[in-house]
């Protein structure tokens, strides 16, 4: 699952990475999360947008938007076939622009927030796709993510991952390709650059959007589980 993540990179940086023709003005985002709005990069007329959408899927047949926070993900496998998610992958899919994500690991009693990225903090994108609701008094676009098998390297933080794109080619292929072409893009990111970086517990916070949010910390440490203390006083 993926529930927060980071898009922090200079818009006119965006615009020429994703050959965008309409950008937003955008303001670095340490710790977007669910139900909030946040760039995503449609292809209309055979160009490309760049839109504001709310993450939290609502697909057009829903009756009200009450399953938008548990669609914020959809899992790659199967979306094919969920009734939520397979027209979108069949007509509406989307980049999501990102330089980072979070996903937690259980260290003892406690949780280590981790920030997955690219070397150099080189943006990429997330395999997404779209819906517009139009049931309320007025139309909701919103977006997921879809995710896949974690990569080797990170599977001992979370045993999946979202879908990461990070080349020209795949950009096109998610947005125009055929079904075959789209398919193979849906795995476990490959490149050598993937890094895992641990951060401060302050990204478990939505309120809490500032850059110290991808700056380093010590990692916490496992602790060893301890022998229970001896009972005091008489055996019988």
């Amino acid at each position: 699952m993926c529930g927060r993540y980071s898009i922090t990179t200079a818009p006119e940086a965006l615009r020429r990475l994703f050959a965008v023709t309409d950008m937003l003005n955008l303001e670095p985002r340490y710790n977007m999360a669910p139900m909030q709005a946040a760039p995503v990069i449609r292809e209309r007329d055979g160009k490309r947008h760049m839109d504001g959408l709310r993450w939290g899927l609502v697909p057009s047949w829903a009756p009200d938007e009450s399953r938008a926070a548990s669609l914020i993900n959809g899992r790659s496998e199967t979306v094919a076939e969920k009734p939520s998610f397979r027209d979108g992958y069949s007509k509406r899919r989307c980049l999501v622009p990102a330089d980072g994500f979070y996903e937690w690991r259980k260290v003892g009693s406690g949780k280590q927030p981790y920030r997955v990225s690219l070397e150099g903090e080189r943006p990429f994108a997330f395999a997404g796709l779209w819906e517009r609701w139009e049931r309320g008094t007025e139309p909701v676009e919103t977006f997921t993510l879809l995710t896949t098998d974690a990569d080797p390297r990170i599977e001992h933080i979370h045993h999946r991952m979202p879908v990461m794109l990070s080349e020209q080619e795949e950009y096109a292929r998610w947005l125009a390709g055929d079904v075959q072409e789209r398919a193979a893009l849906l795995r476990p990111y490959g490149g050598a650059d993937l890094v895992f970086t641990p951060v401060s517990n302050r990204v478990g916070n939505v309120r809490n959007d500032d850059r110290s949010l991808i700056e380093p910390v010590v990692e916490m440490e496992q602790k060893e589980a301890q022998p229970p203390a001896p009972r005091q006083g008489s055996l019988f």
